[in-house]
């Protein structure tokens, strides 16, 4: 039920409000503690979706940044001012200067490990074209999410980071023909397709590989570029590696997002 917060013993559970070029934000929760990660939508349409997905901003107990990038933080500052909501980022990101008054601001030290209540947070140094940026292992007893997105390339530091996890939201972002044949101008095709872009299909492929599947419930192909990369592209580069097997594999939609799935 996309409606109702999961909950339970030794459970962790995540949803997505929208996944893509125009918007992205993630919802973790163990039934007790609540985070959002990223906000990139309006004040009231990401109050809409949280709505859609069973929950108030109230009931959110921290917001975790992981850059600065629009498609990131466009509601972070309207969000935590309405609600008096804490925010959890790393000095590069706020020293952006994208993120306006920030009334409850909390340092993320990359590499360093925190908490949120129940929720122990691992924030992750990924090689993106942002001033700081990181991504998180979140972890509620014995069961770790990784949440990926937003790298140009899979170095050895994500990769032993994002080991062992129950759960992964990987970034599939373009599909390399579609993004040389597409609509954007060269510079941004660089960029894209560089190493302090985003991760292709393959990428994302190569990557899974060397995290190990045998642990993972939920594969999750987000970030898909709206001009570059189709679900169907994402999808097929990864079922090879589950023997053809689909049902461990989402695809995070920027309209839709993903419903509750929960790693029991």
């Amino acid at each position: 039920m996309s409606g109702t917060v999961p909950g339970g013993r030794g459970r962790l559970s995540f949803a997505s409000l929208g996944s893509g070029s125009k918007g992205n934000a993630t919802l973790v929760s163990d039934g007790e503690t609540h985070l959002l990660v990223d906000c990139g939508f309006t004040l009231r349409e990401t109050e809409r979706r949280l709505a859609r997905l069973g929950l108030h901003p109230r009931q959110l107990d921290a917001l975790l940044v992981t850059h600065e990038h629009g498609d990131h933080v466009r509601g972070v500052g309207p969000l935590a001012r309405r609600h008096g909501m804490p925010v959890y980022l790393t000095p590069g990101t706020w020293l952006s200067g994208r993120l306006g008054e920030l009334p409850r601001r909390h340092w993320i030290t990359p590499q360093a490990r925190f908490a949120v209540k129940g929720l122990t947070i691992d924030p992750v140094t990924v090689p993106h074209d942002a001033r700081e940026p990181v991504q998180f292992r979140i972890v509620a007893g014995e069961r770790r999410l990784g949440l990926l997105t937003d790298l140009g390339h899979p170095s050895a530091h994500v990769i032993e980071a994002f080991a062992r996890c129950d759960g992964l939201v990987l970034e599939c972002n373009h599909d390399p023909r579609m993004l040389a044949e597409g609509p954007y101008p060269a510079s941004l095709k660089r960029r894209v397709g560089g190493d302090w872009g985003h991760l292709a299909n393959g990428q994302a492929a190569w990557l899974l590989q060397r995290l190990g599947l045998d642990r993972l419930q939920r594969i999750v192909c987000s970030h898909l570029s709206e001009h570059n990369n189709r679900p169907e592209l994402a999808l097929e580069a990864l079922v090879p590696l589950l023997d053809g097997d689909e049902s461990r594999l989402r695809v995070a939609a920027q309209d839709d997002g993903l419903v509750w799935q929960t790693l029991g």
